[in-house]
Formats: C-alpha cells, structure tokens, sequence
C-alpha cells in the first residue's frame, strides 16, 4: 500500500510522536510519504515534502485558496506515485490551527482520495479557539486512540464501520537500570496550562526531606502556554520550592527517567496519555491523578493504576471563592457563547453548588491565581500541610507503594503486550485495508459532539478558561 500522512508540522511533540511510530511500524509492509506544513530540523525514514499553507495560520498573513493548496498535495502524490496513493492518513485535521483546513480537505476527496481522518485532540473539549464553525468532512474513515472519544462519535453518529480504535504505540525505554537515581520526581511534560503544574508543584512540598525535587522537563510552545509557565518559574523561584525546569532541553529523555526515582502526573486531560505508559517500559514508578476517561482503558489491558488519586481536595476558605465563582462562570457562559450551547443560569449554579459541596473543591478545577493562593496558603500556616493530609490521606506518602518492584513488572509487561509495536502495526494495517476496500456514508453531529465534552461536572478552568494573574 501508499500511504501519506499528513501534519500541520514535524516538530517535536505528541502526535509528531505517534506519526514517527507510525511510519516505522509499517515500514518494509507500506510505501510512505509525509506532507507538511514545516517539516522542522528532524530526520525521516522516507519522503518529506514541505507545503508552507498545511502549517499553522500566520498573524497577518492572508491564507492560500484551498484549491490551491490541495493542488499541490496532489502533485506532490502523484510526483511520488504516478499510479495514485492508497491512503491520506491526516493527523487532528478538526482543530482549526489552519483556518481553511477542512476545505482543503474537502476538495482532496472530491478528487478521490481515500481518507483516515485521525483525531488526537477535539476542539469541543475546551479548546474554542480551536473550533471550526463548518461541518467536519463526512462519508470518510475517522480513528480515535482511546474508547472514550471513540463512543462520543458513535454518539455523534458515525458508523462503527467508518470509526476505528487505534490506541497509541509504546516504545520501550531504553535504560541502563541506575543503581543510585537521584533524589528527583521526575514530571515528563511540555507545559502547557492543562498539564496542570501547580499541582505537581503542590505534591513536591509534601516530598520527604531527603533533598527530592520536582523536575519538570519542557518549556511550552504556545504563546498563551508560554505566559503561565513563566509566572510559575517566577513564583517557585520567589518562594524557594524545590523544583527544577527545562530539564530535558539538553538530556535524552530515557536518561532523564532512568536518573528518576519515579515518575508524576497530574494533567487533568489528555488525548491518550502515554505518561501512563512508558514509565513502567523503563522500571519506574507512575504516580499522580488518574483520567478516567483514558485509564480504563489501561486498566482494562491489565495495567494496575491503584497508585494514582482521582482528586486533589482543598478547602474552598483557601482561596477567594466569590472570584473563583465568577471566573468560573465566566468561563462556562464564554464557552457556551463560542460554542452554540445551551445551558441556563440555574443549571450552572446547581453544577457549581455540587462541585464545591462541603466547602471543598478539586485543585484541579482551580485556575493558576486560585492555585497560587492554597500553595501559599501552605507556605504560611504550619498547620495547613497536616490539614491538607487529613482531606487526602495519601499526601502523607506521595508516590510511595508497598510493592513497587510486582507493580512495575506487572504493569511493564501489560504495557509491552498490549500496546506493543507488532500489535500497533497488525491494526494499522487492518484499518488502511478496510478504508480501501469499505466506502462509508455517515458524518458527525456537531451538536451531539459538543454537548458530550460539555460536561459541567469536570469544568476546570486550566481548559475552559482565559489565563489570568
């Protein structure tokens, strides 16, 4: 088969990631091609072509007609295969990072291609600057990496026949098995907002006195991303926390993790979550707040997750609760003006009511002001640590288990069986074979995909709100 994938860009990050798996799993099995918007400074297995308007949109620069751009994708596949390409495999083509995506997209199958429209991400869940107004192509095969989303676009009316489950590959780290890692927590994240580094920066004061630290490893990309980021380096420097940035700008991330004594999460959404995943591939400890959304998955594949903790919970008189209030229907009336949605002032303060029942509240709904003032809350009352504990008992031992070594051989295993890369290759294959050979008539209710992620019961505001100081 000729396959082409298709990606905004090749930088590093997660789908530039699964893309890579994805041409090495097929390689010898598959023809392969890549277009893209700015292939970047890396290497490829195969073909690279370059088309600056795949990338994302540039501030003042007017976009190219999409009848141009898609002319040149298909000359670059029939430049490369005079006899036609099997597949177009395009990676998170609904985000509107290039505002006349979907018609580029559009005019491709109306040539003839053969679509596999992939989604990692969805604009729908907290992303409305990301959100196209038109429809998303229809009659064309999509594939989702976890059950959730792929039962959200069941809902939203495809057929099981055009939608495809195709979990992410995990790649084995290669370690050597340090005998003395160093005394640090290791957070493997780019970060941006809905990683959520407050909290990690919260668990590592709650480390034990033997020198641990918290050592995060990627600045973020995006503008938006990038100004949190700075305002937490700021703050952790001001108030002489035991954390470290950047680190893995300059170290081969597999060093970094074997150099670990384990390994943290605390995002409070993911597309797949390989965080999940390839720590235990190196020997290492996972510990952090649990997805359920995505971990089911893992834990349905045999993969303990007993070390992780579903919520966070502070007092609500730790922060300023009538702003909290505020921002946070701010944010929910925001979102439901970008995105069409219905929801009544009644029903938004009975939601509010529930997620601060008891006086208490999840960390992780907070946004970085109202996480600031509980870390410094924690920071002035000496007796605010222990109060902490007494709401969640396991902040007295965070990442601590009594079997570590049966754990982490386990769930090393369960890792290497199920999302192994002879697996990932078989249900690829099988997917390209059935977008060849099986036409599809269905398409995407976005309403029905939008009210699915609006979920008021799970509305933090690192996702659906603007930052602010």
């Amino acid at each position: 088969m000729k396959i082409a994938f298709v990606h905004y860009h090749l930088k590093t990050g997660g789908v530039t990631t699964v893309l890579m798996r994805q041409i090495a799993a097929i390689q010898g099995s598959c023809d392969t091609l890549v277009l893209t918007g700015d292939r970047a400074a890396t290497e490829w297995p195969c073909k690279v072509v370059e088309i600056p308007e795949l990338g994302y949109d540039q501030p003042g620069l007017s976009p190219a007609a999409p009848d141009r751009v898609a002319g040149r994708v298909l000359k670059a596949l029939s430049d490369t295969w005079p006899g036609g390409c099997d597949v177009l495999h395009i990676h998170n083509p609904t985000l509107a990072k290039n505002r006349q995506f979907l018609q580029i997209i559009k005019r491709l199958q109306q040539a003839g291609a053969n679509l596999f429209l992939q989604i990692h991400d969805f604009a729908e869940d907290g992303r409305p600057d990301l959100y196209f107004e038109e429809d998303y192509p229809a009659n064309c095969h999509y594939g989702v990496i976890n059950k959730r989303d792929a039962a959200i676009l069941l809902g939203a009316g495809l057929d099981g026949s055009g939608l495809h489950h195709i979990p992410n590959a995990v790649q084995g780290l290669s370690v050597n098995g340090c005998r003395c890692p160093k005394p640090q927590i290791l957070y493997p994240v780019r970060a941006i907002r809905r990683k959520n580094l407050g909290e990690a920066i919260l668990l590592s004061m709650f480390f034990s006195n033997n020198g641990r630290r918290l050592s995060v490893t990627q600045p973020p990309n995006s503008p938006t991303d990038a100004v949190s980021y700075r305002d937490w380096i700021y703050w952790v420097r001001k108030n002489r926390l035991r954390v470290d940035f950047e680190v893995g700008k300059n170290v081969d991330f597999s060093v970094l993790v074997d150099a670990s004594e384990s390994v943290v999460t605390t995002s409070i959404s993911e597309g797949f979550g390989l965080a999940f995943l390839e720590p235990w591939t190196a020997g290492k400890l996972l510990w952090g707040r649990r997805l359920g959304g995505i971990c089911g998955d893992f834990e349905n594949s045999g993969i303990s997750l007993n070390c992780l903790y579903e919520r966070l919970e502070v007092p609500l008189a730790w922060i300023d609760a009538e702003a909290f209030s505020r921002d946070w229907h701010a944010a929910v009336f925001g979102a439901v003006e970008r995105f069409g949605h219905m929801v009544a002032a009644d029903a938004a303060n009975r939601a509010f009511s529930r997620l601060t029942r008891g006086e208490i509240i999840d960390f992780g709904l907070l946004s970085e002001k109202f996480q600031r003032q509980v870390l410094a809350r924690l920071i002035s009352d000496p007796s605010a640590k222990a109060e902490l504990i007494s709401l969640n008992p396991w902040l007295s031992h965070p990442g601590v288990v009594s079997d570590p070594s049966e754990i982490i051989e386990n769930n090393r295993r369960a890792v290497l069986q199920h999302y192994g890369t002879k697996r990932y290759r078989n249900r690829l294959l099988a997917i390209y074979d059935q977008i060849v050979n099986h036409a599809v008539c269905h398409r995407i209710d976005k309403g029905a995909l939008r009210d699915a992620f609006f979920d008021l019961d799970r509305f933090p505001l690192l996702k659906w709100g603007a930052y602010a100081r």
